[in-house]
C-alpha cells in the first residue's frame, strides 16, 4: 500500500489506516478478542501499519486486543492510542492533568506490548487544564523515549496553535467525510499552515455512507448511533441523497460507496489518513481497496456540484458530546 507522512517529523504511515475502536466499544457487542487480534492481523496483512485505539475503549481492552494482536510486528507499525478522560472512562469527563496523563502513558505501553507510543493524542481539550501544561506534558514524555509524536482529537485551531508553540502536533484527528465538512472551516487550513497532518475518524459516516444502513436499520441496544440525532429515522431517510450520489459515482468506477468515499478524503489533501474501522474481513478489504481507486479534478467537481443540492439533516452529536468538539 502507498505511505503518506503526518507531520513534519518523519511519521509514515499506510494510506488507509484502521480505527480498532469498534472493535468491542461504541457500536454495540463488537467481536471476541480472538477475532478481533485475527482482523488486526489481517489488516497488516493488507498492508495497513496505522492503528488507531485508546484506553478509552473498552475502556483499556481495546488496547490490550492492539498490543496482542501488533506485538509480532511491533516495528513494523505505527500505533496510535489516547489519554484524556478521568480514570479511562468517556461518560466521565476530562481529565488531562500531567499527573494523569504520565500515568496512562506508562499504562498503555503495558497494555501496548511496546516501549514506545507513536502517536500519543489528547482525547478531546480538558477546559480546566491549560494546552501549554497538556503539550509540555507530551514534550517532557517524547524527552524520556515513551512517545514518538504528540496528536490532539477533535481540537480547534486555537488549541491546536497553542500546542503546537510548545510541542510540535503531528496530527489531528477529528471526525471528517462528505456528511461532516466542518474541518474545511478552520482546522484543515491551520494543519496546512503548521504542516500537521489531518486523520479523520468516522471517514464513513460511522456506516451510513456505505450504503447498508437505512431508515429501517436497527442498531443494537448499547450501539452509540442510537443517541446521534444525525442517526434518527427521519434523518437517515433524508441523508439517503448523499449515499446515491455516491453510488452512481461507484458505478462508474466499479466501486462500491464506501470506496468512493475514502477516495474523496484522499484526494483533499495528499496529508490525510482516513482510519476507517469494520468487525468483518470483507469491509476491511474493501476499505483497503479504496486507496487504489484515483478520484481526478472532473470526478471531484461533480461529487461537489452535487453535494451543493444535498443538505445534511441532524447534529453528528448530542448536546452533551457537541459540547467537548472543537475547543
Amino acid at each position: 500500500m502507498q505511505k503518506r507522512k503526518l507531520g513534519k517529523g518523519g511519521l509514515e504511515v499506510s494510506v488507509i489506516g484502521f480505527g480498532c475502536m469498534g472493535l468491542n466499544f461504541g457500536y454495540g457487542p463488537g467481536v471476541d478478542k480472538r477475532s478481533a487480534v485475527a482482523l488486526i492481523r489481517s489488516a497488516f496483512d493488507l498492508g495497513v501499519t496505522f492503528f488507531d485505539t485508546a484506553e478509552a475503549y473498552g475502556p483499556f481492552t481495546n488496547e490490550e486486543m492492539v498490543g496482542e494482536a501488533l506485538a509480532p510486528m511491533r516495528d513494523q507499525v505505527v500505533i496510535a492510542t489516547k489519554f484524556g478522560f478521568k480514570n479511562g472512562d468517556s461518560a466521565a469527563g476530562m481529565d488531562s492533568r500531567p499527573q494523569r496523563i504520565r500515568k496512562v502513558a506508562d499504562a498503555s505501553l503495558k497494555r501496548l506490548r511496546t516501549d514506545r507510543i507513536d502517536l500519543f493524542y489528547q482525547h478531546r481539550v480538558d477546559p480546566d487544564v491549560p494546552m501549554e501544561e497538556v503539550a509540555g506534558t507530551v514534550k517532557d514524555l517524547v524527552s524520556a523515549g515513551k512517545v514518538r509524536h504528540f496528536g490532539l482529537s477533535e481540537a480547534g485551531a486555537q488549541s491546536i496553535r497553542r500546542a503546537h508553540a510548545v510541542q510540535p502536533v503531528t496530527a489531528v484527528q477529528s471526525e471528517y467525510s462528505l456528511w461532516w465538512r466542518e474541518p474545511e472551516t478552520e482546522v484543515l487550513p491551520t494543519c496546512q499552515e503548521l504542516g500537521i497532518g489531518f486523520v479523520p475518524f468516522s471517514p464513513l459516516g460511522k456506516g451510513f455512507l456505505t450504503g447498508k444502513i437505512d431508515e429501517k436499520t436497527l442498531f443494537a441496544k448499547d450501539d452509540f448511533r442510537n443517541i446521534v440525532p444525525r442517526f434518527s429515522p427521519e434523518a437517515r431517510k433524508a441523508n439517503q441523497a448523499l449515499v446515491d450520489l455516491l453510488g452512481s459515482i461507484a458505478a462508474t468506477k466499479r466501486a462500491t460507496p464506501a470506496q468512493i468515499a475514502l477516495a474523496w478524503l484522499l484526494a483533499q489533501k495528499p496529508w490525510i489518513v482516513p482510519i476507517p474501522g469494520t468487525t468483518k474481513l470483507e469491509r476491511l478489504r474493501e476499505n483497503v481497496g479504496a486507496a487504489a481507486i484515483a478520484l481526478g479534478p472532473d470526478d471531484l467537481r461533480q461529487v461537489h456540484a452535487a453535494l451543493a443540492h444535498i443538505k445534511v439533516q441532524g447534529d453528528r452529536y448530542p448536546p452533551s458530546l457537541a459540547a467537548r468538539a472543537g475547543r
